[in-house]
């Protein structure tokens, strides 16, 4: 996998896996980088635990061909939350769009997509 270029602050592993592991289309890698009980809310459709995030990849993510290129990225609120501006492109939403990240053990507990 390629290597993420570094915008305000250097990413965690779990979120360089995510952006990578949906550009390279490696469904297992992108599941992997989330807790077992992870939340993901894209747009206020929420999706519970790794079955919820590998459904969200199949119909909204790797399934549809996206593909992440990094705008931007800073520090969130918490200790271990981040958020980026991601340029979004495939065969489903295209666009730019922030997400935040909430971490917990060095993977993505939480995935808030607005």
């Amino acid at each position: 996998m390629t290597d993420i270029p570094r915008k305000d602050i250097e990413l965690p592993h779990a979120v360089r896996v995510f952006i990578d592991a949906t550009n390279h289309g490696d469904s297992e890698a992108f599941v992997a980088a989330f807790t077992p009980d992870a939340y993901l809310n894209d747009w206020g459709r929420e999706f519970h635990g790794r079955d919820g995030v590998r459904s969200w990849n199949r119909t909204d993510n790797i399934g549809v061909q996206a593909h992440f290129d990094l705008v931007s990225a800073d520090r969130g609120p918490g200790e271990d939350s981040y958020r980026l501006r991601l340029k979004v492109s495939g065969n489903g939403y295209n666009g730019n769009g922030p997400m935040e990240f909430e971490l917990r053990d060095g993977l993505i507990a939480g995935l808030r997509i607005s």
